[in-house]
């Protein structure tokens, strides 16, 4: 049974952990806190607290494995800071395990562009968080290219299904509003077409990958299905779980800017805005046609979505 070592335990890190161990795996994941980062009582899943930054700490926990997942982040409004050690701490961590190392990415890197994104579009961002995320890569890269690390990246839109909360455009800021027939505001022209990505999906695609020498040394975008708007997706979630359509209308960045003055979240969230004021679409036929996976549709994520917050929210009440 071989060892897999999971860094993070947001969404992806959680559905990585549970799939590698529903195929039988050791599992090892890594947080801050190291509480557990599933509901499994079958002990197929250790936990262990540390900070993954810490690049000595975690190589020592890394070795033995065979691959090694990197879906942890630091704090949004953190990434300049905090992105670089901690890449260099996995990176660190693969080379002395002699891992696979798989990070879980995003689509930052391109910076703005009118062109459905494709893996081989230039690092052209021009944004700090952009800046960054294309910098993670290329350190990866080049220990990829000097032999001395196995490396890919798994890039993904923006976030829907299980797990996902606060960090979600359709999940914290739509969800619970919607349940309770209330309007709902999102970032963004609401009639945008935006690509969503699937979080088992991305658990999936991070799984394959380790597994696939084919795919070292380079960037692939995780299977996505064709593209919605905001407004689509809110309608069509009204239908699944049954309520009344509710109204849809885009936050004003100006009150983005003023929440910005106490959030750093929002703060940080000016940046992205082309990300929701345009078109955002991703072009996942690079990894479809090459390992013959195909994305989970929208209905079904979405509906997967809306069971997930209505479980969660009557556990709260």
């Amino acid at each position: 049974m071989s060892l897999h070592v999971v860094v993070g335990k947001g969404p992806v890190g959680t559905a990585t952990a549970e799939l590698l161990a529903d195929r039988g795996h050791a599992v090892r994941v890594i947080s801050r806190s190291g509480g557990p980062a599933t509901s499994r009582a079958d002990g197929s899943i250790e936990q262990v607290a540390l900070d993954a930054s810490d690049s000595a700490r975690l190589a020592e926990a890394c070795e033995g494995a065979v691959a090694v997942y990197g879906c942890a982040a630091p704090p949004y409004h953190r990434w300049v800071e905090d992105w670089p050690p901690l890449s260099a701490a996995l990176l660190d961590a693969a080379e002395r395990s002699g891992a696979v190392l798989v990070l879980a990415g995003n689509l930052y890197a391109y910076g703005p562009t009118e062109a459905v994104l494709t893996e081989d579009l230039p690092a052209a961002a021009n944004t700090r968080k952009g800046q960054v995320r294309a910098r993670v890569w290329q350190d990866a890269l080049q220990r990829h290219e000097a032999g001395r690390v196995r490396v890919t990246e798994a890039r993904a839109s923006d976030f829907v299904g299980p797990g996902v909360t606060a960090g979600g455009h359709l999940a914290e800021r739509a969800l619970p509003a919607l349940l309770k027939g209330r309007p709902v505001r999102v970032l963004g022209d609401p009639d945008a077409q935006h690509s969503w990505t699937y979080v088992p999906d991305i658990a999936r695609t991070l799984v394959r990958l380790a597994e696939e020498e084919r795919a070292w040394g380079r960037v692939w975008h995780v299977p996505t299905p064709p593209p919605y708007s905001a407004r689509s997706a809110i309608e069509s979630m009204c239908r699944i779980a049954d309520v009344a359509p509710v109204r849809v209308a885009a936050t004003p960045w100006a009150m983005v800017r003023l929440g910005g003055l106490v959030s750093p979240l929002l703060r940080e969230l000016v940046e992205i805005r082309y990300q929701f004021d345009e078109p955002f679409v991703v072009d996942t036929s690079a990894y479809t046609d090459t390992f013959g996976e195909q994305a989970t549709p929208a209905k079904d994520a979405l509906a997967a979505t809306v069971t997930w917050w209505r479980e969660r929210l009557a556990a709260r009440s």
